[in-house]
């Protein structure tokens, strides 16, 4: 289990205090993802609408960004 988690509602990081995800949960995300890569996307894209609910004033960009910008 990581200690990066996300601490909700403003998304930052658990363990580093970084926006979440942090460049540690992503490469976790990405090792324990990597015969899924759709399934990564598809979480990510979930935690990108619910961060978007709580971040309303963040630039819809910017979370894309965040959130998903980073999948490759």
């Amino acid at each position: 289990m990581s200690t990066h988690g996300p601490v909700l509602p403003i998304w930052s990081c658990d363990g580093c205090g970084a926006p979440w995800p942090c460049a540690t949960r992503r490469r976790e995300l990405q090792a324990e993802f990597v015969d899924a890569p759709m399934s990564l996307a598809l979480y990510m894209g979930s935690q990108f609408v619910r961060a978007a609910e709580d971040l309303t004033r963040a630039p819809a960009g910017t979370l894309h960004r965040r959130f998903l910008g980073w999948l490759r």
